[in-house]
């Protein structure tokens, strides 16, 4: 039998290998960020692996799917929970973007620190919308709805395996190959023509929209593996002479701890494609859809902490429209310096990251009462706090993602009222709740403060 993180990493390492075919740069992406982790971890020792152990590191992977339709995103989600991967986060990237981007996202991962720990692989899910009238006019979003009625993105063979899966925890060895096979098959780059009148028709709204909704399939957009130094990975891409993005997303390089996530790609391919003309005749063309993203994972914030953060962005913006020409990345590090704490016990101090706490069981002069405060059991070594890596993703970085890869901005309508979207809406699409990402990091923090509180005989647990 084989278990569901067991069919989660096989389907990780199996889309990667086809991704890497398809998309030769990502392959390049893959191995410098070996060499650089390797290099770090080298350079660094213990410190490397703060985050995560090199294992799961060099393994880490996240990769990016687009669909058109609510029925397509319940498909979507029964294949995920096959592999152990539930509804994580509501991320509105219409919101988030300077430029057309009308889809809502969530994000399938493990929930479970243990299931994380064995294989921590994520899928960036958007859902296009077309009901948004800023972007897609009656008529547009009338034709738009009748072509993606008419497809089908995953066979019934491949959903029935999956609900099997899902509902025992396991499918036999036989059953389990054919649905990853089933399952790599429907991610992959169809080679059926592409309308291309059509695709051009919602590629003048967003090149997004025509990436979801202009073709009858769909496609994994990136994968992503994770590096231990971003910075430097950009530059050796580079050096390769690989097209990078003009930024690395998130926050900036800083001498404090690393929080949250910092994102960067190379540039959208233009990748071969056949073409239907209005006249019928298939011809060879290009389309610009799919690049290969890294990302660095930090400390996982409070509410309070990411508050902080996105105030904090927001004045990045305000002093770079009040000094243009001026370096965004010294701006956000001069800001960070002056309103974040830089270290890891005063980040906890403040409140503003998650931490799990755990007995140090060879403490010296044993024999004392302990303290029942946090702070006094962190100072006199009764416990010891890790930092929680930041599991989810930013909406602003995503989106920023999305439109360095345009070559076009697209059109979006302001005149008009937006359609309303949120997480209550998606649970009801999915039929499954889509969790609260600040929820688990604080049910993981609160569950190894109750640990020390029994094993140290406190009366509550340390605040």
């Amino acid at each position: 039998m084989i278990s569901q993180w067991q069919l989660r990493a096989a389907f990780a390492q199996r889309l990667s290998d086809m991704y890497g075919r398809e998309v030769p740069a990502y392959t390049t992406l893959v191995d410098v960020s070996r060499e650089v982790n390797e290099d770090v971890l080298r350079a660094q020792g213990a410190d490397a692996e703060r985050l995560g152990s090199i294992s799961r590191v060099t393994a880490e992977r996240h990769g990016a799917i687009r669909v058109g339709t609510p029925a397509e995103l319940q498909q979507v989600a029964r294949i995920f929970g096959a592999l152990g991967m539930h509804p994580v986060g509501f991320y509105d990237l219409r919101e988030a973007a300077a430029s057309a981007i009308p889809v809502v996202s969530t994000a399938f991962r493990p929930v479970d620190g243990a299931e994380l720990a064995r294989n921590p692989f994520r899928v960036f899910t958007s859902l296009l919308t077309p009901a948004d009238p800023r972007f897609f006019d009656a008529d547009l979003r009338a034709r738009l709805e009748n072509f993606l009625a008419g497809r089908e993105l995953f066979p019934p063979e491949l959903l029935a395996l999956a609900d099997r899966a899902e509902a025992a925890g396991e499918l036999p060895d036989i059953d389990a190959q054919r649905f990853l096979q089933l399952a790599v098959q429907a991610f992959e780059l169809s080679p059926e023509p592409v309308d291309r009148a059509w695709y051009e028709t919602l590629e003048r709204v967003s090149a997004v929209a025509a990436d979801i909704g202009g073709v009858r399939s769909t496609h994994i957009n990136h994968l992503t593996p994770r590096v231990l130094d971003i910075d430097e990975l950009y530059r050796r891409m580079t050096e390769r002479g690989i097209e990078m993005i003009d930024t690395i997303q998130g926050p900036p390089r800083w001498k404090g701890p690393d929080v949250l996530l910092r994102q960067t790609s190379f540039r959208a391919l233009a990748e071969p494609r056949a073409l239907r003309t209005p006249d019928g005749e298939v011809i060879s063309g290009a389309l610009r859809v799919r690049f290969g993203e890294v990302e660095a994972r930090g400390i996982a914030l409070t509410r309070q902490g990411r508050a902080r953060y996105d105030a904090l962005l927001a004045r990045v913006d305000e002093e770079a429209a009040r000094r243009p020409g001026t370096d965004r990345a010294d701006l956000a590090r001069a800001l960070w310096a002056e309103e974040l704490p830089d270290t890891e016990q005063e980040l906890a101090a403040q409140g503003l990251a998650h931490f799990t706490y755990h007995v140090v069981s060879d403490r010296p002069g044993a024999g004392s009462s302990p303290p029942t405060r946090l702070d006094e059991l962190l100072e006199q070594g009764w416990v010891r706090a890790e930092p929680v890596v930041y599991e989810d993703f930013l909406p602003r970085s995503a989106a920023g993602i999305f439109q360095s890869n345009l070559s076009e901005e697209g059109t979006r309508n302001n005149d008009q009222e937006a359609a309303a979207y949120d997480s209550a809406w998606l649970s009801g699409v999915l039929g499954r709740e889509v969790l609260d990402p600040f929820d688990l990091y604080e049910e993981q923090q609160n569950r190894s403060l109750a640990q020390v509180a029994r094993a140290l005989g406190l009366d509550r647990p340390p605040r």
